[in-house]
């Protein structure tokens, strides 16, 4: 079998890898091969944000993307051909701050400073990509960047306003990075052809030989996922890395698709959006929020940043969880998935995907290649709510979707799913039956909250009770008919705890 090395970019030169396990974390390789400490390792499972790192790729039109990642969940072997920038990189040779460095520093920005080199990364990259505007990011942009890190001494204030600060070009002598020699080195470790990667797992007592494969074409990627059907397929090992890091589980042979430029793409034509199962939740997310802005909520509250940029839509459907909180909507849309097991491909609805807890309709040797959406249409009104004890990067205790087609105040056709109130994402199909034909006014929506005890039976655990969980379901269906019905529709400031006006005085103590 032909093995090749890990060799990606790191501090200007090509850094190899020959001996590491292949399910060796990027942040154990940091801290624990190479000595650089500067990552910090918190909660090991992408959720505290001390380990963020960024990873840079060539886009498809052969610039420099940067991303925000969580290193404690990233396998080694996925950073090949890429590039890695840690804390270490911000670092001058003269000692000079980098202007992320001084914001933190003038805005008193740390305490412990445990969690400080997981921001300054997070900031890193928004100072990064927000090069060439001339226009500093918006509150909201930097909450959106800052998402995925917490801090439990400092306090977020000073911290947001370094992020502002960071961005004053007149109190820093650093520039941004140059991009040239980052790019020239990707072009040169560009593969064209399928990269193998053969270790031995040492770190579990069931020891043995693993290889982990990277195709870069579709067809390349069905072959081996043919011949390969007990290989674990890994798009951004979000959840997966979690198996190692909490569960110490071996995974044996991985297939990776972060390679496959083919699935990455996203596509829309006159009817649907096709979007590939490796294209990652923030690209897809943006996609939808173009067609559906119902679903900006969802997307922003949607894990963090960093967990969007390395997660993937096809990885968040194929996992099954039944509190994945894309499913909700994508099935009450009416969304479909792409099967395929080497040249053969096969539809299904979304909402028969699913067969039971974690449990779905794929075959052996076969993988979810995409995911196609509907597009809006006039008649639609579509709404979908996440309940959470947390607003931001939290898994929902129930999340609902609601899709109306109503034509001459006639509902036509209903479409109804809920994540967290059963062991799959699932439709309300008695709801629906309820009101089907029907107007859309009180009398229906409250004989479709009523139908709702015949569709579930939900179970208590640590997130809600089951009281808890019937009860949110039944109020969110009314919140949609609040905000939906012809006569008097609701602003989501009036149904939104989180949508406001703030005073001024409000206003200024924000700032």
């Amino acid at each position: 079998m032909t093995t090749h090395p890990i060799r990606f970019y790191y501090r200007g030169a090509i850094h190899e890898v020959h001996d590491a396990p292949s399910t060796r974390t990027v942040l154990q390789h940091l801290r624990e091969d190479l000595h650089c400490t500067g990552t910090k390792e918190g909660c090991a499972e992408g959720d505290c944000g001390a380990c963020t790192v960024v990873v840079g790729e060539l886009d498809a039109q052969g610039a420099l993307a940067l991303k925000a990642v969580n290193a404690c969940i990233q396998f080694l072997p996925t950073l090949d051909s890429r590039a890695l920038f840690t804390v270490e990189d911000l670092r001058s040779p003269d000692g000079t701050l980098h202007p992320v460095q001084r914001a933190l520093v003038d805005c008193h920005a740390s305490q412990c400073g445990f969690c400080t080199p997981g921001f300054a990364m997070s900031m890193w990259a928004l100072y990064e990509n927000r090069q060439g505007r001339s226009q500093a990011p918006s509150r909201d942009e930097i909450a959106t960047a800052l998402s995925g890190n917490l801090c439990r001494c400092t306090g977020y204030r000073p911290i947001v306003e370094a992020a502002q600060a960071m961005f004053d070009g007149g109190r820093h002598a650093r520039t941004a990075l140059d991009r040239a020699p980052v790019i020239a080195a990707l072009r040169a470790l560009r593969r064209d052809e399928t990269f193998e990667y053969a270790s031995r797992e040492t770190h579990t007592a069931d020891s043995g030989t693993t290889t982990f494969r990277a195709p870069v074409t579709l067809d390349a990627f069905a072959a081996l996922r043919a011949a390969h059907p007990e290989a674990r397929v890994l798009a951004g090992s979000t959840d997966v890395g979690l198996w190692v890091t909490k569960q110490m589980r071996r995974l044996g042979d991985l297939l990776y698709i972060g390679n496959v430029e083919e699935l990455k793409r996203i596509e829309r034509d006159a009817s649907k959006l096709t979007i590939g199962a490796a294209a990652s939740l923030e690209d897809a997310y943006a996609a939808l929020v173009g067609e559906y802005p119902a679903l900006a909520e969802l997307a922003r509250r949607f894990a963090s940043l960093p967990i969007r940029n390395a997660g993937t839509l096809g990885g968040n459907v194929a996992n099954g969880s039944p509190i994945g909180d894309s499913m909700p909507a994508l099935i009450a849309l009416g969304a479909q998935v792409v099967l395929r097991r080497d040249k053969a491909s096969r539809m299904l609805p979304l909402d028969a995907f699913y067969l039971g807890y974690q449990k779905t309709a794929l075959e052996p040797g076969e993988f979810l290649a995409a995911v196609r959406v509907p597009l809006a249409r006039a008649q639609l009104r579509f709404r979908t709510y996440k309940v959470s004890k947390r607003y931001d990067q939290d898994i929902s205790a129930v999340c609902g979707a609601f899709a109306l087609e109503i034509d001459n105040g006639q509902i036509v056709s209903a479409r109804i799913a809920f994540g967290g109130m059963a062991a799959t994402p699932q439709r309300a199909a008695a709801a629906e039956a309820a009101l089907a034909g029907e107007a859309w006014n009180e009398a229906s929506a409250q004989r479709a909250m009523n139908a709702l005890e015949q569709d579930f039976m939900p179970l208590t655990d640590m997130r809600a009770s089951n009281t808890y969980r019937m009860t949110v379901a039944r109020n969110l269906l009314w919140r949609f008919h609040l905000e939906t019905r012809d006569e008097a529709p609701l602003a989501a400031s009036q149904v939104e705890a989180f949508s406001f006006e703030p005073t001024a005085a409000a206003a200024e103590e924000m700032r």
